[in-house]
């Protein structure tokens, strides 16, 4: 239920990392987590669910291979006792690679390697038209450990066509990075979140969240020899959805069967960063077993207040910020860019208990891609792709 931290820097691979928090050196990605659940209405499901999936991400810079991630993860529903379920998921993640580069024209980068195992559950109590769900979720890594916890309720229209939903989450996390720059340092997290989805039409789904982060603690990134950012990050989000499926009465008859989902999302922090992100999918059946469902997404974001744009120097070697500004930092990830994501999801319904599913994507990020502005110069390009396989089962 809480937002994501705002960089875009790989595709959306799922939910928010607020559940799973990445340590620095995993920073750079929106690793796969959670997975996704199958859609509920307010009613406790009337059978079990597993799900079993293995994701890979690499991204590159030219001449320079970077990131390698592994991610294996099973995510299970199960109902219990009438009106509860219990649903969890387990994901480690494998990555290795190289750093990223301060400027197109350094020619080296540091190694790395790392891993996390994260556990995430959560209990949900239905009623007669809503439900309340509490959210545990535990993430280790050799240099970051996380706890997070979350109320969910959910309440429905008499109707039924009608549904608000309210959150509340608390995060804290532990930071000791392996060069000891600093040790045991804290970032506490507290956020909320309101939303409401409506069936507007027989054909349309429209849903509307609001969210709000407040975030204090150490925001560094202690692998950057100039890296100093400010103790507080409040972060807001507005999320827009519209589902809307063609029957072929009043619509393109030859598109008939199928269902375009679109998105938008705004977000804003202090740290001065702001950014858009608009997505499409378009679910096309090939018949009753097969779907094909491509999607394309476009992201842009400014600058945070403090980012300087990272000028090597042969002899000191890595940038420095010109003056004694009180907060820096040469992390691309704050820079302004733009990006656009392309990729396709088949899904295979093997049976009325099997599904098997195969999705690729592939990530160009390019600083001239910023909408409203060239972004910040001399940034690299980068590129990534992500594959993942799944299958499922219904119980």
């Amino acid at each position: 239920m809480a937002v994501t931290d705002g960089q875009d820097f790989a595709p959306d691979l799922t939910v928010s990392r607020a559940w799973l928090a990445g340590s620095f050196t995993l920073a750079a990605l929106a690793l796969p987590g959670v997975m996704m659940a199958p859609a509920l209405a307010e009613s406790a499901p009337e059978s079990a669910f597993v799900a079993a999936k293995v994701q890979a991400y690499n991204d590159w810079q030219p001449g320079l291979d970077r990131i390698k991630v592994i991610a294996p993860s099973i995510y299970v529903l199960a109902p219990f006792a009438g009106n509860w379920s219990i649903e969890s998921t387990l994901v480690h993640d494998s990555i290795s690679g190289a750093s990223p580069r301060w400027h197109s024209n350094i020619s080296g980068a540091s190694r790395m390697k790392d891993a996390r195992t994260a556990l995430d559950a959560k209990v949900t109590r239905y009623f007669d038209r809503g439900s309340i769900g509490l959210r545990g979720s535990n993430s280790n890594e050799n240099d970051y450990r996380s706890n997070a916890v979350a109320l969910e309720a959910r309440l429905s229209s008499a109707d039924n066509n009608t549904t608000w939903v309210a959150g509340i989450g608390v995060t804290r996390d532990t930071i000791n990075p392996v060069n000891k720059l600093v040790v045991n340092e804290k970032k506490a997290v507290d956020d909320v979140m309101l939303g409401v989805t409506q069936a507007w039409t027989k054909n349309d789904l429209v849903q509307a969240n609001l969210s709000y982060v407040r975030a204090r603690g150490y925001f560094n990134d202690p692998y950057k020899l100039a890296d100093k950012r400010p103790r507080s990050r409040d972060q807001s989000v507005a999320l827009l959805r519209w589902n809307h499926f063609i029957d072929g009465d009043g619509d393109i008859t030859t598109l008939a069967g199928t269902t375009v989902r679109s998105s938008y999302r705004f977000y804003s922090d202090t740290f001065g960063v702001r950014a858009h992100t608009a997505q499409v999918e378009w679910v096309k059946p090939i018949n009753d077993r097969f779907s094909v469902i491509p999607s394309a997404r476009y992201y842009t974001q400014s600058a945070a207040n403090f980012y300087f744009d990272p000028v090597y120097d042969p002899e000191i070697g890595e940038p420095f910020p010109v003056g004694k500004p009180k907060y820096f930092s040469p992390d691309t990830r704050l820079s302004a860019y733009g990006a656009i994501t392309l990729g396709a999801k088949v899904e295979w319904r093997v049976d009325s208990h099997w599904t098997a599913d195969v999705k690729y994507e592939r990530y160009e990020q390019r600083s001239n891609w910023r909408l409203g502005g060239n972004g910040s110069p001399g940034i690299a390009k980068l590129s990534a792709q992500f594959v993942q396989l799944g299958i499922s089962r219904r119980f």
